[in-house]
């Protein structure tokens, strides 16, 4: 197998995955077995994860099959449960959403390798595509998903607000307000919490690089389930909006610029087009 990067497989365990991935080729059928045919190309723009195309060639010489390695990071585990996120990831699966599930490893999975374009900042702007996501968004809320339809996003503020206390210094503390935090989300909950919500199976990490748009078909995949939930649909909306002040692929991807929230306008037809759409 050529790796041409450094540490594409660093922590875990190169048997297993070459083993994960004769499986997978032996599902797939055309492929040749020489491992050292299959060339590895690292994928930028992704946050939590290291993320590699596999370009196989098949038996034939003339065509190749793509499939996706997906290394998980380290660290992330403070703020998703990776159990859960594979079992959503499955079920999307047979929904017919996103990817599907190859194989999986130790440290990571092997993905369906999705031809489509990663989403820039600067298109969560663009009209038709902003619409095209809106009805996406739409229709994921819409899935038949297992488990409780219980609000998550409370909960998980708190629980993120208990570990971030935990590895700060009091300097940083009370520096980031950390205190204060507790009693902001307990009056938030308060103030947004009402019978009439309407909950769905949400996202929650509705950012550019998570959503995959097919030039061909104009067709929409959101992808990367690691905060996906029941949450309150208003909620994953309004999160999308907040998206749109970010650029993490700039020299300074942790400063949001509040300037570039989308005006009342903006938000408008992003809903309507969200509630017009046939979910």
């Amino acid at each position: 197998m050529v790796m041409k990067t450094s540490g594409f497989i660093e922590g875990s365990f190169p048997d297993e995955l070459e083993r994960v991935l004769r499986s997978v080729g032996s599902e797939l059928g055309d492929v040749v077995d020489d491992m050292e045919a299959l060339q590895v190309v690292p994928l930028k723009g992704a946050m939590t994860n290291e993320v590699f195309r596999i370009i196989w060639p098949t038996k034939c010489g003339n065509l190749n099959r793509n499939i996706l390695v997906r290394i998980y990071g380290e660290g992330v585990d403070a703020f998703f449960n990776r159990d859960n996120e594979i079992k959503t990831f499955e079920c999307m699966s047979k929904h017919g959403q996103g990817p599907r599930l190859l194989g999986r490893f130790a440290d990571g999975r092997i993905e369906e390798f999705i031809h489509a374009r990663t989403l820039s900042a600067a298109d969560l702007r663009d009209h038709e595509i902003s619409a095209l996501v809106a009805a996406k968004m739409r229709e994921f809320h819409d899935l038949e998903m297992p488990g409780p339809r219980t609000i998550l996003l409370w909960n998980r503020m708190r629980e993120w607000l208990v570990q971030a206390k935990s590895m700060c210094s009091a300097k940083d503390v009370k520096e980031f307000c950390l205190d204060s935090l507790e009693n902001e989300i307990n009056m938030l909950e308060k103030e947004l919490s009402h019978d009439h919500l309407d909950i769905g199976f949400c996202h929650n990490d509705l950012q550019y690089g998570n959503i995959m748009l097919d030039e061909e078909t104009r067709s929409i995949t959101l992808i990367d389930y690691e905060y996906a939930s029941f949450n309150p649909v208003a909620y994953d909306i309004a999160n999308h909006f907040c998206e749109m002040v970010a650029n993490y692929h700039s020299e300074t991807p942790h400063i949001l610029d509040y300037i570039k929230y989308p005006e009342l306008e903006e938000r408008h037809r992003f809903v309507n087009a969200y509630l017009s759409s046939a979910g």
